[in-house]
């Protein structure tokens, strides 16, 4: 073989040094956040055998518990399915006028881009706090604090999904003289209705885990008795709300995966 006919590499192609280089730096980034941060490594391995403790209590779990979590369980179910409908409805509109591609007015895309960024920055525990001095404590303030989480993620997600589209369809449309509504619908939607439910269902899903969390402030759901249980050290009961909720991911997880074949 002719070596002539091998194209050249560079010294930095040859040696992979953008490669080393990035590594590096990576490196580097990690060790002095660690060193800025105060993270010990070795406290967390000199203290590792009361994480095999503590899994030790959680290996029998209390079972005669399950039938008082269940009620808290399925409450969780029905804030997350709630919050989470209700943040994708209201983010589809806004999503549609983030998107580059289907609204060319930088403007309101940019005002829209700019509310969507507002939203994502409040954590889901300031959130919650808020709702529950609003509306009391209870459901009602987990709901509309999932519903708000939902929307600025579920917005990003969708947003991002649709200017990554064929943009065929949308021309052909509207050169055929059809408005922005047509355009959404018949070439917008077959497009990004696949993703649009694989956001949903996955949403969902780390809103039936969040509500947890969210039960600490009073927001209603299962996390009030993942809390009693820690509190009282009922590390038995623990792992009952812990198996449950893994089951419930499970099953989300098994019919997001279902839907997502038979919409292909």
């Amino acid at each position: 073989m002719d070596k002539d006919l091998i194209p050249k590499r560079t010294f930095v192609q040859k040696y992979h040094v953008k490669g080393l280089v990035g590594t590096f730096i990576f490196l580097l980034l990690l060790w002095g956040s660690a060193v800025m941060t105060g993270v010990n490594w070795g406290e967390f391995f000199t203290n590792l055998d009361q994480f095999f403790d503590l899994l030790s209590r959680m290996a029998h779990p209390a079972w005669d518990y399950t039938n008082i979590v269940i009620q808290p369980i399925l409450e969780t179910i029905q804030m997350a399915l709630i919050g989470t409908t209700i943040g994708t409805l209201i983010a589809i509109p806004f999503s549609i006028l983030a998107a580059r591609n289907l609204i060319k007015n930088a403007v309101v895309r940019g005002i829209i881009r700019f509310i969507l960024n507002l939203v994502r920055t409040l954590p889901d525990l300031l959130l919650a706090a808020l709702f529950v001095a609003i509306v009391g404590i209870g459901s009602t303030a987990g709901v509309w604090t999932l519903a708000v989480f939902s929307f600025g993620m579920i917005s990003k997600l969708f947003y991002e999904t649709i200017e990554t589209i064929d943009d065929g369809p949308l021309e052909a449309l509207r050169a055929a003289g059809a408005n922005n509504v047509q355009v959404v619908v018949f070439a917008v939607v077959p497009q990004v209705l696949n993703s649009f439910v694989s956001y949903f269902l996955y949403t969902f899903e780390i809103n039936v885990r969040a509500s947890t969390v969210l039960g600490y402030l009073g927001a209603g759901g299962i996390g009030v008795y993942l809390q009693r249980s820690l509190s009282s050290f009922r590390y038995d009961q623990t792992a009952v709300i812990v198996i449950a909720i893994l089951l419930i991911v499970i099953v989300i997880d098994s019919v997001s995966n279902s839907l997502r074949e038979r919409l292909q």
